[in-house]
């Protein structure tokens, strides 16, 4: 097994740059869940944590990509 070491160098933390992906939620027309349960499961998504926050990456090198989810 190859050592981490000698095939990807030597990281430098304070030039790392961060890449996270975001989903939003949005009520769709589809009749897949009561839509109470929607608007449930959409509230609660709104209440999540932020990832940047939570693991202290630094915001001048986090790169936020998302995309919209209807449920």
């Amino acid at each position: 097994m190859l050592d981490p070491t000698d095939t990807e160098g030597r990281i430098a933390i304070d030039d790392a740059s961060y890449f996270l992906s975001k989903i939003e939620l949005k009520k769709g027309t589809a009749p897949t869940m009561a839509p109470w349960r929607k608007r449930l499961f959409i509230a609660t998504s709104h209440i999540t944590a932020d990832a940047a926050d939570y693991f202290g990456l630094p915001g001048e090198r986090t790169v936020i990509m998302g995309s919209r989810v209807e449920v």
